[in-house]
């Protein structure tokens, strides 16, 4: 496979970020320099997987060479055996070349907003909701990602009704929008007496966390509306009148921050929690208008679509989408799910493969 005309121009772009890293000019700017370094930073892992399978080529076709010019046995088998090694190397490189080729979702890298709401199931539904929301917080305190909650009310017995979640750190949003769902729990309620098992849901959106220039809002198209953030979610909040509640007129969205000391900081976040929104639905109904062309169903893009089954009388998890089956609940409910997000994130690079 030849890969030069797809890598010409990466491979001009990396020779000229540095050459741009060592003008005197930029290294002066800090702001600017940070962002050609991280650029650059991104696109280094293609450059070596390239260089390595040039290499290997090379090795190939010097094998090749020198195997029809000897009579030597002995030498011919080892020619042969390093042919054999170096066309394995660029077969596996190969693979690795298509993978980071694969177009990446400008969105990945941003920030993160989770919005967990507990679904059919009543009280359980809002504990579970609880226990998703305590997954994905230590999720991301293990990987060193800061969380706040932006909003949140709480359910009767615990747990949350519903609860929106900040996630900031790099790459946060690529690594968990495939969690968008409905997600399913299988378990004896506290509630039950007769030890029958109940099934509740709760539904996640992952939103990417987008800025002015991403969304731009017209005021006009904005109602706002303040009040007290007190009652179930609000006991450790402001009871003074700084909660903010803002409506998209044209769409209908409505965004509510009760968790800043101040009206106008819960606004300024309540308006970054509606471009998300917005930013969102746009990109839903881009994926509705293509599903509609392909007359099939794009699973990313159907948030009613049941995603995942937590299944506690056996110790059981299972990701529909991709067919996986995990034990260890208590485990993976504390955020241990890196083998499942990498397994869903494999399953989405095979099928864009598979499309090119």
């Amino acid at each position: 496979m030849d890969f030069e005309h797809s890598l010409q121009g990466i491979l001009k772009e990396v020779a000229e970020l540095e050459k741009q890293l060592s003008d005197p000019n930029v290294l002066s700017d800090q702001n600017r320099f940070r962002d050609l370094s991280v650029r650059h930073s991104e696109l280094q892992p293609l450059v070596q997987t390239y260089n390595a399978y040039v290499a290997a080529k090379s090795e190939r076709e010097e094998a090749e060479t020198m195997l029809a010019e000897t009579e030597d046995p002995e030498m011919k088998e080892f020619l042969e055996a390093s042919q054999a090694d170096a066309a394995e190397r660029m077969e596996k490189l190969e693979g690795d070349l298509l993978k980071l080729l694969l177009p990446k979702d400008p969105m990945d890298d941003k920030n993160a907003v989770l919005e967990i709401r507990a679904g059919t199931g009543g009280e359980e539904a809002a504990l579970f909701a609880g226990d998703l929301l305590t997954m994905y917080s230590k999720l991301a305190e293990r990987r060193g990602w800061q969380t706040e909650l932006v909003d949140a009310t709480e359910g009767e017995m615990g747990g949350y009704k519903e609860a929106v979640l900040e996630i900031k750190g790099r790459g946060a949003y690529g690594a968990l929008r495939r969690e968008s769902g409905v997600h399913r729990v299988q378990r004896v309620p506290v509630t039950e007496s007769q030890g029958r098992i109940h099934t509740s849901a709760a539904t996640v959106a992952v939103l990417p966390e987008v800025e002015e220039v991403d969304v731009e809002l017209d005021p006009s198209e904005l109602s706002f509306e303040n009040f007290r953030a007190g009652g179930p979610g609000g006991q450790h909040m402001q009871k003074n009148e700084t909660a903010v509640r803002v409506t998209h007129k044209p769409t209908g969205i409505t965004v509510a921050c009760s968790d800043q000391r101040s009206q106008g900081q819960n606004k300024e976040r309540a308006l970054r929690l509606l471009r998300s929104r917005i930013y969102d639905l746009h990109i839903q109904e881009q994926a509705a208008e293509l599903a509609k062309s392909r007359k099939e169903q794009v699973k990313s893009g159907d948030r009613s679509e049941k995603i995942r089954t937590y299944n506690f009388p056996q110790d059981r998890l299972t990701d529909h989408r991709i067919n996986l089956t995990m034990h260890n609940l208590p485990v993976l409910l504390v955020g241990e799910i890196d083998e499942l997000l990498e397994a869903l994130a494999e399953d989405e690079r095979q099928r864009k493969l598979q499309e090119l």
